[in-house]
């Protein structure tokens, strides 16, 4: 309890609302060429050491640590990450973060990671801890507005990883022949061939509302349709749903054609002879109430039980995943390359042999990181509140550190609390 009660102390007795308003102007006072600009930032900064100063008198032994707490969480984020020493004993020693509508917000922050979430990031790379940037961007996205916001130096520190595409590949500047990892070469032969057929046709047999309002996604290997149109907007919303259709019966002839139709054996002659298009719908479907969905909306259901596709045809469909994410894309991605099998790849690139991560995330695909890192008793979770419904009863399930659109930094400072009293130990 004695750790508790110095918080009740410090709280109390210090206005560490003021003391925190001093460091956040300080850290993000953006450059400028003012002398009286200049001035006023030297003197907040002379006001903050004095106020520092006045906590680490006050608490002989813990003082250092104290005044950053009071400098960068608030009283209950203070408390929140007492309450998670106190159940973990372990500090954060690698940070796992989505970006889409959780490091940034279309809705919360313009679609721009804010000022204050980058220069977290900075001070949690200052202090040691590794950053996985964890994704289902393309690398060449994630690479221009990382540098553009960290700087160039962070991001080629070596301690960056990006795990880009839900984990189709690995990017860790710094690392030599380790640098790129393209996981999706380890898969096998058969389904890469059923992803290049797909591709291949993806654009050119599309129908012309599909061609004229979709783009195909510059992914290195999975197969992501994009609108052309204001992401969330009801022409999205059309078009992605139909886009989604139109790849469920692309996938269902590529399966097909590269499994043969010998593996269609034992079905029913009917079931056998049916359009593969309708296989892939059915399986789907069964599989996610969200295509489900989608399919009823564009009356494309079709008679068929999962049961009814041919095994063949099924267990390749075991190892493909189709997302929808609506009106913003439907996707074609591997069930053996996930964010899990990324994050993986990417802690032994860093060299963490004992991770404990924070996980931040909104998505199905964060979910599975989440659960994993639970599971092997390897970190903890967080996630906006307008996260998938999945995400928030995991996250209010185990730690309950869940923040507000737009706000990442709000949980982030909650870690930096946890790590600064693990240091105390």
């Amino acid at each position: 309890m004695e750790r508790y009660d110095q918080l009740y102390r410090l709280y109390e007795e210090f206005d560490a609302a003021t003391l925190r308003a001093y460091q956040d102007f300080v850290d993000v006072f953006p450059p400028v060429d003012s002398r009286v600009a200049l001035e006023h930032w030297q003197d907040a900064s002379d006001e903050l050491a004095a106020r520092k100063d006045e906590v680490r008198s006050a608490f002989s032994e813990t003082g250092e640590t104290f005044c950053e707490l009071a400098a960068r969480a608030t009283r209950d984020q203070a408390f929140a990450a007492l309450d998670l020493h106190a159940k973990y004993g372990r500090g954060v020693n690698v940070l796992v973060l989505d970006v889409d509508e959780t490091l940034r917000s279309a809705g919360g922050t313009d679609n721009e990671i804010p000022r204050e979430t980058l220069h977290l990031l900075t001070e949690f790379h200052e202090e040691g801890t590794p950053i996985v940037v964890c994704t289902g961007q393309t690398l060449e996205n994630v690479k221009g507005f990382l540098i553009q916001g960290l700087g160039n130096e962070l991001v080629h520190s070596g301690d960056v990883s990006v795990v880009y595409e839900a984990g189709t590949g690995v990017f860790t500047p710094g690392h030599g022949a380790d640098t790129k990892r393209l996981l999706y070469e380890d898969l096998g032969e058969d389904i890469r061939a059923v992803f290049d057929a797909v591709r291949s046709r993806i654009l050119s047999d599309a129908p012309d509302e599909l061609r004229r309002g979709c783009h195909l996604q510059g992914n290195e290997f999975n197969v992501t349709l994009k609108p052309n149109f204001e992401t969330g907007s009801d022409r999205a919303r059309e078009v992605i749903d139909r886009a989604l259709v139109y790849e469920l019966g692309l996938l269902g002839d590529a399966v097909a054609e590269r499994v043969g139709a010998g593996d269609a054996e034992g079905a029913d002659a009917e079931d056998a002879s049916a359009d593969p298009g309708d296989w892939a719908s059915a399986y789907y479907a069964d599989q996610d109430p969200e295509i489900r969905g989608v399919l009823e909306r564009e009356g494309e259901t079709v008679d068929l039980a999962p049961d009814d596709v041919p095994e063949g045809i099924r267990e390749a469909f075991e190892r493909i995943d189709v997302a929808y994410y609506e009106a913003d894309a439907a996707e074609i991605g591997s069930l053996e390359l996930n964010k899990v099998v990324g994050v993986e790849a990417a802690f032994e690139v860093l060299g963490i042999d004992d991770p404990f991560a924070a996980v931040l995330g909104d998505s199905k695909s964060d979910l599975r990181v989440m659960e994993w890192v639970a599971d092997e008793d390897a970190g903890i979770a967080a996630a906006p509140e307008h996260a998938s419904r999945d995400v928030l009863d995991h996250v209010i399930r185990t730690d309950e550190l869940v923040f507000d659109r737009g706000k990442a930094g709000d949980v982030l400072r909650t870690i930096y609390a946890l790590n600064r009293l693990a240091t105390l130990d």
